[in-house]
């Protein structure tokens, strides 16, 4: 929908320099407005200085928002906003979207107002050395990028490596979160994402067919909006299934059907059936342990988000959270409050370096009886036999996690 003087000129050579692009801005609505040109949602509000740039800068500009909309990301960025709270980076997302979708131009062919940040300068710059020129793009997704990039906050870190390498980019923020209603969508994997999804199929589908522009790439992005159900939803699913209470039978008492049936005999004279135990009401709080793999690259931020979303289970759910801080041996044991987990991690002294052997791990977790076990590693170590308990392997930064000897191999790259 067009709306907007000033992206007229653009959006028409648009129709010749790119096809896979002009049809998806056909799908996003185009205004001006007095600020920077930016994306919001799916309308895109060009400034004035849009028009001050020649045209093959502005039709690279205004790609680059239209991939904006069409990847969502801006509605991905306010679900990620909800999911994070007061931890959200909202400057780290900007630089991690601007960075894909600079890259998806500059490989298509089309022009940019330089400096411009590309994925592959980001990679150098954050994460030395970068990956070799054409794979980027197939390999990282602006949730798994951004969750590298602020997971690597602080002295020499990977965030703050990238804020610099932006800033001398001449970055500047051009993407809000997208409205409640849209990024809810976007979160749960329907409606408009899936509009979104069957838009980007046919516009890449018509770039394709005529063989230049964005469309060349579609099967190298990994960045397609996919209905992905956020890491944390999925753990949570997980624990309160294995901590569902199991009902168990007593000979302490009959059941009540047998009750029944015993009543019904005497009452006709007839024969007294065969006891059937009752049924015993869980009373124990169910127990989860977690295991924290302290010879990875598992750095503190990570620690800390993973704690958070356990402890809330804990105090949702009532129940016992044990932490258990392993390499080739468990090293800490600690039973955590789901009200002051984040003072008692303060002041442990986690151990740093070594192998890693999860057979110690499991036995310890046997020993406390868990309703499941979650640990928190790379999958590089000996494990041993499964045990009797449920075990979730949440794997950081694995858009394709290894596989485990049994259990649930989680993927927190998402």
């Amino acid at each position: 929908m067009i709306h907007s003087a000033r992206a007229g000129a653009a959006l028409r050579a648009l129709r010749e320099a790119d096809p896979a692009l002009a049809v998806l801005s056909l799908w996003c609505s185009h205004r001006d407005h007095d600020g920077p040109t930016e994306t919001a949602g799916a309308v895109i509000r060009y400034g004035p200085g849009f028009v001050t740039l020649p045209l093959h800068e502005q039709v690279g500009l205004a790609g680059h928002h239209v991939l904006h909309v069409a990847l969502q990301h801006s509605a991905r960025m306010a679900a990620m906003q909800a999911r994070l709270g007061e931890g959200f980076a909202a400057d780290l997302w900007n630089i991690a979207a601007d960075a894909i979708v600079n890259e998806v131009l500059v490989e298509a062919g089309h022009a940019l107002p330089r400096p411009a940040l590309t994925l592959t300068g980001l990679l150098a710059a954050a994460f030395d050395p970068s990956p070799l020129h054409g794979q980027a793009l197939a390999e990282w997704d602006v949730e798994r990028l951004y969750h590298r990039l602020a997971d690597g906050t602080g002295a020499a870190g990977a965030g703050d490596k990238a804020r610099a390498h932006a800033a001398a980019q001449g970055h500047g923020p051009d993407l809000r979160p997208a409205p409640g209603d849209e990024a809810a969508k976007a979160g749960d994997g329907t409606d408009s994402a899936a509009d979104w999804r069957a838009h980007l199929a046919r516009a890449m589908a018509a770039g394709a067919a005529a063989g230049f522009g964005i469309g060349r790439l579609g099967a190298r992005l990994a960045d397609l909006p996919q209905p992905r159900v956020p890491w944390e939803a999925v753990l949570r699913r997980l624990v309160q299934r294995a901590t569902l209470p199991v009902p168990r039978q007593t000979m302490r008492r009959p059941g009540r059907a047998w009750l029944a049936q015993e009543a019904e005999a005497r009452r006709h004279g007839g024969p007294v059936p065969v006891f059937q135990p009752g049924t015993l009401r869980q009373t124990d709080a169910p127990r989860i342990v977690l295991g924290l793999d302290c010879s990875t690259s598992i750095d503190t931020p990570r620690h800390a988000r993973f704690l958070a979303e356990l402890a809330g289970l804990a105090r949702r759910g009532r129940a016992e959270l044990h932490l258990l801080a392993f390499d080739t041996e468990v090293r800490v044991r600690l039973r955590l409050d789901p009200g002051g987990w984040s003072r008692q991690l303060a002041a442990l002294d986690l151990p740093e370096g070594g192998g890693t052997d999860f057979r110690p791990l499991l036995a310890e977790a046997a020993r406390l009886g868990p309703s499941a076990l979650v640990v928190l590693t790379d999958l590089e170590g000996p494990a041993g036999d499964a045990p009797r308990f449920p075990v979730i392997w949440a794997v950081p930064d694995a858009p394709r996690p290894p596989s485990a000897p049994f259990g649930h191999v989680l993927s927190l790259a998402h």
